[in-house]
């Protein structure tokens, strides 16, 4: 053979080679970046209660191992409270190191889980650029919703978008609402629990979609590991290759009870005191105004609360509540006529009206399509009990 010819057939030969090494080593590449959903475990303060969800991302290659967070935020923003009341809290997608992430949840004892995501090369390409373009300052902050728009359906929407297909979901029914999942959650927090239940109205008691359950971090995780990917060909996988516990949880997490007075108990001493007062009232001929001031004015402040955050605040499931039957701002407003005419022991309109909404607000319990902490019950009848007390107390008087 013509040794011209030979040698360019051994350069042809090299060439591929070198182009079949050169592809080989780009697919490894992409292959080696890992991207993964973090879950993490409730804390104890009470915006870590429903606990935490992250994204992270690696690739040994360019020695890149970092977290997404949509969860930051700060209590140090100017009227921080008063915009958190508002429903017009910022929150913001931060960035850092998977080891700085990790220490803090190390410290914290809260447990941490990863799945690994199912992704091709061009998947998890897509979805670095969307977490990316994310990033970008303008981009960063948005209007958190708690049950619509927060730490954990942000990760899930942007995963969702840069896949090459759908994710299909394997439960798509779901026979909970919000207030059930909030109550799983603040289960061993009751005075949490109660505030809460203050604040949500009927709209938290209507029956959920399985998406919208996934707000909750361990609800995303559940329905992730369930999930499958399925092309426009046809072909279906697994959303999640491998899932595995990287930070441990404590012992104590889910066992631990809080102690004290639960808002129950609390409100069933106040029921004992009040009727004990009253019926000593009632033998005495006197109005014991003082606990009117002190029962109608907390009653009122409360009614003050749930009345703004009915009309005015962007929080999502608060309005209508029927609790503003029983509290409610008119017992600030008609509060000095109150006590003046327990004082001169004059019949008061306001008392029969009073005494009527709640009587059938407590027979009515169970058909309000709305459901109350029981720690309410012992609330209203007291406010019940010190109407009657002092339209009796007037009707005798006048007599």
């Amino acid at each position: 053979m013509n040794m011209k010819v030979l040698r360019c057939i051994l350069l042809l030969a090299l060439l591929l080679n070198a182009r079949v090494m050169f592809s080989t080593s780009v697919v490894n590449q992409k292959d080696s970046i890992r991207i993964s959903l973090l879950t993490c475990a409730p804390g104890d303060e009470v915006y870590s209660l429903f606990g935490h969800t992250a994204i992270r991302y690696q690739d040994p290659q360019q020695k890149l191992d970092i977290v997404f967070n949509y969860g930051m935020f700060s209590f140090k923003t100017p009227h921080f409270l008063w915009r958190f009341i508002k429903g017009e809290t910022d929150y913001e997608l931060g960035v850092n190191s998977y080891q700085d992430f990790a220490s803090e949840y190390i410290y914290l004892e809260r447990g941490v889980n990863e799945q690994i995501l199912n992704l091709t090369s061009d998947e998890k390409n897509k979805l670095f650029q969307l977490l990316q373009e994310n990033y970008r300052p303008q981009n960063r902050v948005y209007r958190y919703n708690y049950f619509f728009d927060n730490c954990a359906t942000r990760p899930r929407d942007i995963i969702e978008e840069s896949i090459n297909g759908k994710i299909h979901y394997q439960n798509q029914i779901s026979s909970k609402s919000f207030r059930d999942i909030v109550h799983e959650y603040t289960a061993n927090y009751p005075w949490t629990r109660f505030g809460i239940d203050l604040c949500l109205g009927s709209q938290a008691d209507l029956p959920i979609t399985l998406r919208q359950e996934m707000f909750a971090p361990l609800y995303l995780q559940r329905s992730f590991e369930s999930a499958v990917i399925k092309t426009n060909n046809n072909y279906s996988k697994k959303l999640i290759l491998t899932t595995q516990n990287i930070i441990p949880e404590r012992e104590d997490s889910i066992t631990g009870k809080a102690a004290g007075v639960t808002p129950w108990q609390a409100s069933l001493i106040l029921f004992i005191l009040v009727t004990s007062i009253t019926i000593y009232g009632l033998k005495k001929r006197k109005s014991m105004w003082g606990v009117d001031l002190i029962l109608f004015l907390s009653a009122g402040i409360i009614g003050c609360i749930l009345t703004f955050l009915a009309n005015f605040s962007e929080h999502p499931t608060v309005s209508p509540n029927y609790l503003l039957f029983v509290f409610h701002p008119f017992h600030i407003i008609v509060l000095p006529l109150i006590i003046y005419k327990g004082i001169k022991l004059q019949k008061c309109l306001y008392h029969i009206l009073n005494s009527v909404v709640l009587t059938l607000f407590i027979l009515l319990w169970a058909l309000i399509p709305q459901r109350f902490d029981l720690a309410v019950l012992p609330l209203a009848l007291s406010l019940l009990i010190r109407s009657a007390s002092n339209y009796i107390l007037a009707y005798n008087h006048n007599k």
